[in-house]
């Protein structure tokens, strides 16, 4: 194969439409906007108009409430934990923070904390400092002889 030999794959191009290119191209005159009115006329944007009448999302009763104080929390499980230590890619004598998790590959970005969850088993002596952890994953950790330290919003 040569440089000059380099072809696409069949197929992997297409030549686009030219429209309005007299009546013999077949997609000529109107150029495949039909006839006439708005719609046929360049720069238009007519979403959601119902020709006056008060459109449905302006009818429809709005519901629901957007909460702008939730804090959204990686959700991490025992389980991963036990996989990454056995892996040698989280120290099990030093604490278990946001910062070793993303180190060692378990979270990809730090959100607004740690949550901890019970899946899987933890066998390793660990401690956690996290935002946050459900009861059977404190019952477990602690099982296990380590501890979980929930951290406040300000540390």
């Amino acid at each position: 194969m040569k440089l000059n030999e380099l072809r696409d794959s069949a197929g992997a191009t297409k030549a686009r439409k030219r429209v309005g290119r007299g009546i013999g191209s077949g997609s000529g005159k109107t150029a495949g906007r039909g006839v006439k009115g708005q719609k046929s006329r360049s720069g238009v944007s007519i979403n959601g108009f119902e020709g006056g009448q008060m459109p449905i999302y302006r009818r429809l009763p709005k519901r629901g409430f957007n909460n702008i104080f939730a804090k959204s929390f990686n959700i991490v499980s025992l389980g991963r934990v036990q996989t990454a230590i056995d892996a040698g890619k989280l120290d099990a004598k030093a604490a278990v923070t946001i910062e070793t998790l993303i180190a060692a590959g378990v979270i990809r970005r730090a959100k607004d904390g740690v949550r901890l969850l019970a899946d899987g088993e933890l066998k390793a002596k660990v401690t956690f400092k996290v935002a946050g952890a459900s009861k059977a994953a404190i019952e477990k950790v602690e099982k296990a002889g380590g501890s979980v330290k929930l951290l406040s919003s300000g540390e």
